[in-house]
């Protein structure tokens, strides 16, 4: 490739850290498909022949036959994907495929693969995660009233329903699709044209080639085009952040399935079992899950780093910028997968839940808001007056409704019988209507508007 400049070829220890064929053959659908957009242009034009550009067209249908069937091979000599396939283009059609290079660098093509490539990892992502929330819709239909407790800090603070809890993650993974389509809507900007960073000087018609490949439009500025990743980190970021609403779904799931809650049984086909220990159903998907967003989120600082002192326009740095995100890509559509069984699939243990929802005096704030709305105590008074009879309950070791009205009286007389009406946790759930609420009727409603919203009703 370089033969007229230099007299000698590469060392083997220039051999293996230039070539990136064992990494960016997995862009091969794309570069073909951006060279068969890029030949069409040009014999459209008339840069070269329409002879010319049809025999170069089915030369590189060829190639993805055979890529198709056999594999990419890697041959360490020819660099990249890039240089694999023009290879063996000119293997199957001769010189003519020379021309296909005209007009264009490895710059401008490997931003257009790449941002082909990313471009479809973030409509994987986001139809991914529409899968999620179905699942996680239909199982908060069916537990809208079941109820559990919420925490924070993870101790028991007030009684929820399970539908609710679910529906929260439902709200997490909307932001992430939002985030992707976002980033969907930066990277769709052609860079084919741009060369090796200043233009050329073929009549080229860069509308047409952003056309021929789903692009908006062509990228408006060259030296921009070839050295841009921001369109890798917007898809990391979105990838990062979902990652972490993933990693804490799964830790529920992990600590509902400990015997300590006795939440939920998980799925057989996502679990594994001990080498030593028969008794043993260990949450292994889920802890990979959390793992994996460790990972991911170091993808994205490795590309971020890579890029952040990098003068225009290419440098050879950006070869890096492939790893990273095929690492993740694979990561998170494992995880959001993962995830999507486990929610479908789990068992729910509703019983076990509404026990420990009546444990930890949950209730409690429903004691104090009673006070406010019956006798008129300000907020403040009545915590206080809800914390002594809090503490009077657990040195007898009984719930709040359980105890007696005179003991109750006996804290604050402007306590009357009505206050068992709104201590129990289904009393409790109910009371809470406001909008985003955890009231049954509240959760029912959001996930009719969540059906529609994903096209499953009208």
């Amino acid at each position: 490739m370089w033969g007229g400049r230099f007299a000698a070829g590469p060392s083997a220890i220039m051999r293996e850290i230039n070539a990136s064929i064992p990494f960016d053959k997995a862009l091969w659908r794309q570069d073909i498909a951006a060279s068969k957009a890029h030949v069409g242009m040009l014999g459209a034009q008339g840069i070269v022949s329409a002879e010319d550009a049809a025999v170069i067209a089915g030369g590189l249908d060829a190639v993805a036959a055979e890529y198709e069937a056999n594999g990419v091979p890697e041959n360490w000599d020819l660099e990249d994907i890039h240089m694999t396939t023009e290879s063996r283009l000119a293997e199957l059609v001769g010189p003519v495929a020379g021309r296909l290079h005209t007009a264009r660098s490895r710059n401008d093509q490997v931003a257009t693969d790449f941002r082909l490539w990313v471009r479809d990892a973030m409509d994987q992502a986001e139809a991914g995660l529409r899968d999620l929330q179905v699942a996680l819709v239909g199982r908060a239909s069916e537990h809208a009233d079941s109820i559990m407790p919420g925490f924070t800090h993870l101790q028991t603070a007030q009684p929820v329903t399970l539908g609710h809890h679910l529906m929260a993650y439902y709200e997490m993974a909307q932001r992430d699709r939002s985030r992707f389509a976002a980033a969907r809507t930066r990277i769709n900007q052609c860079p084919l044209g741009a060369a090796a960073l200043a233009g050329t000087g073929f009549p080229i018609d860069r509308f047409r080639t952003a056309e021929a490949l789903g692009f908006e439009r062509p990228t408006d500025n060259s030296l921009d085009s070839v050295s841009d990743r921001d369109f890798a980190i917007d898809y990391l970021m979105a990838a990062a952040q979902c990652s972490l609403h993933l990693s804490r779904l799964a830790e529920e799931f992990i600590i509902w399935a400990s015997q300590p809650f006795g939440f939920v049984t998980l799925p057989d086909s996502l679990s594994t079992g001990s080498s030593i220990m028969p008794q043993k159903k260990n949450p292994d998907a889920a802890e990979l899950v959390r793992g994996h967003s460790g990972r991911i989120v170091g993808c994205l600082t490795a590309l971020m780093i890579t890029m952040k002192g990098l003068p225009l326009a290419y440098s050879k740095d950006m070869q890096d910028d492939k790893p990273p995100v095929f690492e993740a890509a694979s990561l998170l559509a494992l995880s959001i997968a993962a995830m999507t069984g486990m929610v479908a699939e789990a068992t729910f243990r509703t019983p076990r839940m509404r026990a420990a929802a009546e444990l930890g005096y949950a209730t409690a704030t429903d004691l104090a808001d009673w006070l406010v709305r019956q006798a008129n105590i300000p907020f403040r008074e009545a915590h206080h007056i809800t914390g002594s009879a809090v503490k009077l309950a657990e040195s007898r070791g009984v719930a709040l409704d359980a105890l007696p009205l005179a003991d109750l009286q006996a804290i604050d007389a402007r306590i009357d019988d009505r206050v068992y009406s709104a201590l129990s946790v289904e009393a409790s759930v109910a009371a809470r209507a406001s909008h985003g609420g955890t009231a049954p009727a509240e959760v029912r409603k959001r996930v009719t508007q969540a059906r529609i919203a994903l096209g499953l009703e009208e």
